[in-house]
C-alpha cells in the first residue's frame, strides 16, 4: 500500500521545508511542497487537493467547494496550521466526514513580540528614522512619545493578546483589554473594557483577536469619532478587523498618528493600496508568528497531528 501524501501550502512551513524530512519519513508520509506566495486559490485546490490523502494548510480557502472537491479523491485530513481558522468552513468538513484540526496556543511569545516591536516602532518613530536616512541620505530626529504612563488597548486576550500585556506593562504601559470571554491571568495586571467604552482614554490600541463575525471591522468610521486624537494602531490579528478606508480616512484627517499593520484585508499588499501615502506606517508581511523555533515547533506538531488522523 502506497505511503498517504500530504499537501503542504503553509508558507512559513515551506520556507523550512527540507528541515521536516525525516519527521515525514519517521511516519510513512510523503509529501509535495506547494508553490504558495501567500494561499492558493480555490480553483487550484479544487484541482490539487483530490490527489492527497491529507493537507497542512496555511490562510487557504478551506471553502465548502474545496472540501467537497477533495472529498471526491483520497482526501481524509486536514491540519490548519497555526492558530487562527476563519478560513476554514468547519461545516463543510463535517459534512463530508473529513476530521481537521488545527495547532492552538503555539503563536503567543512570537506574536507578542512582533506586536511590541511595532508598537515601540510607533512610539519612536524608529522605522520611519531608518527609511529617512536610507532613502534621503538625511538625519531626521522626531520627537516620539514613551509608552511609560500611556494607555494601551489590547483587543483579545487569548495567548497572543496576554502575551502582549505582559511585554506592554513591562514597558510601564497601563492595559486595557475588550474581549467578551476575559479571563484574569495571573501576574498580569490589566483592566477590562466593552468594546468600544474607553477608547478616548487609548494612546495605543492592539488587535490580537480572532477574525469572526463580531471581529470583523470592528474598528470602523464609527470608531473614528470615539478614539483619542493621535491614537497609534497596532494589527498582528487578521486584516479584516480593521476597515482599510476607516482607517485611511483617520491617518488622513489625524486623528490615527500612525499604524504598524502585520495584516491587510488583501495580501498580499497592493501596489496600488493608499495606506502606501502614509510615511509614518509600518508594513509587515502577515509574518508575525515566523520564527524559526516556532515554524520547526509547530510543523512537528501538525505533522504528527495529521499522521493521528490518517491513521486512526
Amino acid at each position: 500500500m502506497p505511503n498517504p501524501r500530504i499537501l503542504v501550502s503553509c508558507p512559513p512551513m515551506l520556507g523550512m521545508i527540507d528541515e521536516f524530512d525525516a519527521a515525514f519519513s519517521a511516519v510513512g508520509l510523503e509529501y509535495t511542497a506547494a508553490d504558495v506566495e501567500q494561499v492558493l486559490d480555490e480553483r487550484t485546490l479544487m484541482e490539487m487537493l483530490p490527489d492527497y490523502d491529507g493537507w497542512i494548510m496555511g490562510d487557504d480557502p478551506a471553502s465548502f467547494q474545496v472540501v467537497e472537491a477533495g472529498s471526491k479523491g483520497k482526501f481524509r485530513a486536514a491540519i490548519k496550521w497555526g492558530v487562527g481558522v476563519d478560513n476554514v468552513n468547519f461545516e463543510a468538513f463535517d459534512a463530508f466526514g473529513i476530521p481537521v484540526d488545527n495547532t492552538p496556543n503555539v503563536f503567543g511569545g512570537e506574536v507578542a513580540d512582533v506586536a511590541l516591536t511595532y508598537l515601540l516602532g510607533l512610539a519612536r518613530e524608529t522605522y520611519r528614522i531608518d527609511r529617512e536616512i536610507r532613502a534621503s541620505k538625511t538625519w531626521p530626529k522626531p520627537a516620539g512619545i514613551s509608552v511609560a504612563g500611556r494607555s494601551v488597548g489590547v483587543v483579545g486576550f487569548g495567548d497572543i493578546g496576554s502575551q502582549t500585556a505582559k511585554r506592554v506593562i513591562a514597558c510601564g504601559g497601563k492595559v486595557i483589554v475588550y474581549d467578551p470571554a476575559f479571563h484574569p491571568v495571573e501576574g498580569i495586571e490589566v483592566e477590562n473594557a466593552s468594546w468600544p467604552s474607553r477608547l478616548s482614554e487609548l494612546d495605543f490600541l492592539v488587535f490580537t483577536c480572532p477574525l469572526n463575525e463580531k471581529t470583523h471591522h470592528m474598528f470602523n468610521r464609527a470608531v473614528l469619532d470615539l478614539i483619542k486624537p493621535g491614537i497609534r494602531i497596532v494589527n498582528v490579528a487578521r486584516g479584516p478587523v480593521i476597515s482599510q478606508a476607516a482607517l485611511v480616512e483617520g491617518l488622513e484627517n489625524g486623528v490615527v498618528h500612525s499604524a504598524a499593520l502585520d495584516v491587510f484585508e488583501i495580501e498580499p499588499m497592493q501596489s496600488d493600496n493608499p495606506l502606501r501615502r502614509f510615511d509614518q506606517c509600518i508594513f509587515g508581511s502577515h509574518n508575525g508568528s515566523n520564527s524559526k523555533d516556532a515554524v520547526r515547533r509547530v510543523s512537528l506538531l501538525a505533522i504528527e497531528k495529521i499522521n493521528r488522523m490518517l491513521t486512526e
